[in-house]
């Protein structure tokens, strides 16, 4: 059975281990641009020993990042900053990816420390919003978007297209689609945000429709060699978990169809009142019925911190890949912590680099 520190091989991607670092939002670029901060924090990360690290949420357009702060990937500049930071990942030993994504009606927000809301509208930080329906989330996020034409869909398409090639021309090794937490993604597959009437409405098919073209056009794009993941929303806690999580499996299997690799498992967010059940990897039962159902390797997050729970998630065969964020913002070489609590043999040689590696394996008894 497989474990945490064993391989994983994703076309012709291989992880030197099964644990990830999450993508997580740093709300710290200026126009879009990866900054000093961005290069600290990740290559950080990655000198940790994870097998893949994947950056932050990354808008393909400029009305789709979520805050003012957020990376972005719709310019050749916002590319040539973040090449550097690509190959620091690189050379800690692990795999780079990047999620890119489009925040839908959840844009045009203030950074959590500022507040989590949409920026009022007399802000000229903010702008107009835009999701399939012309439904507001509510609560701190009241802004009603603007409904999506036809147009507005190929154009967001095509700049999920165009951020794919920046990706794969500045060395990415992975892509994830961020189809989740009620961002745009998310705000097609589910009836909560979605009532149009058109081809990108209406049924369950209907609504997946945004995702399977995404992605379809961007495995067209993206080297047949290099790996596609999404993260996606497979359920609501809304009281139509069931049906939710049916819906979303039929949706990975035609995406599976279209060249995806691996699906992170993941929430929906699309209304501010859901009854999460948190708890210890309280995902990782779905993300198993998921990898059953579909055949796609999973990946999940939410609560997973100690070394024995996410190796035995991993054994249990629920998950292929454990995605961690705070546990590593907590201690960026949770690995090697990881490594010696599981009697891994040479720990600091499986997961440091040799600067580190040689003095912690050399003087281990002291």
């Amino acid at each position: 059975m497989p474990e945490l520190f064993d391989s994983l091989t994703l076309r012709g991607l291989t992880l030197r281990n099964r644990i990830a670092v999450s993508p997580m939002c740093q709300y710290s670029a200026t126009d879009g641009l990866a900054n000093d901060w961005h290069r600290t924090h990740l290559s950080s990360l990655a000198r940790g020993g994870a097998g893949l690290v994947t950056i932050e949420a990354t808008g393909v357009t400029p009305e789709g990042r979520i805050t003012p702060g957020c990376l972005g990937l719709w310019n050749d500049a916002q590319a040539e900053a973040l090449a550097p930071i690509v190959a620091e990942i690189g050379k800690s030993g692990a795999a780079s990816g990047i999620q890119l994504a489009h925040a839908g009606r959840k844009a045009s927000a203030n950074a959590p420390w500022e507040g989590d809301n949409h920026i009022p509208g007399n802000d000229p930080r903010g702008w107009q919003t835009i999701a399939p329906s012309a439904i507001a989330f509510g609560g701190d996020l009241p802004k009603i978007p603007r409904e999506m034409t036809l147009d507005d869909i190929a154009r967001v398409q095509q700049g999920f297209v165009d951020a794919a090639l920046r990706a794969n021309e500045i060395g990415l090794d992975s892509l994830m689609l961020h189809f989740a937490h009620g961002y745009l993604g998310q705000s097609f597959l589910s009836p909560h945000s979605n009532t149009r009437t058109d081809a990108y409405g209406g049924s369950a098919a209907n609504r997946a429709r945004f995702l399977i073209e995404t992605l379809a056009a961007v495995r067209k794009v993206w080297p047949e060699q290099k790996p596609i993941l999404a993260r996606i929303g497979v359920i609501e806690f809304d009281g139509q978990d069931e049906e939710t999580l049916g819906d979303a499996i039929d949706t990975i299997r035609s995406l599976k169809a279209e060249g995806l690799d691996l699906v992170d498992v993941s929430m929906g967010f699309s209304t501010p009142d859901a009854d999460i059940p948190w708890g210890p990897a309280f995902l990782a039962p779905i993300a198993g019925r998921v990898r059953q159902e579909t055949g796609l390797p999973t990946s999940t997050s939410w609560y997973i911190s100690k070394p024995e729970q996410a190796n035995q998630l991993i054994e249990d065969e629920l998950v292929d890949l454990i995605s961690l964020g705070r546990p590593m913002l907590t201690n960026p070489h949770w690995p090697y912590d990881a490594a010696q609590k599981l009697g891994v043999e040479n720990p600091a040689w499986a997961t440091l680099p040799t600067p580190y590696a040689h003095w912690l394996q050399r003087y281990r008894a002291a």
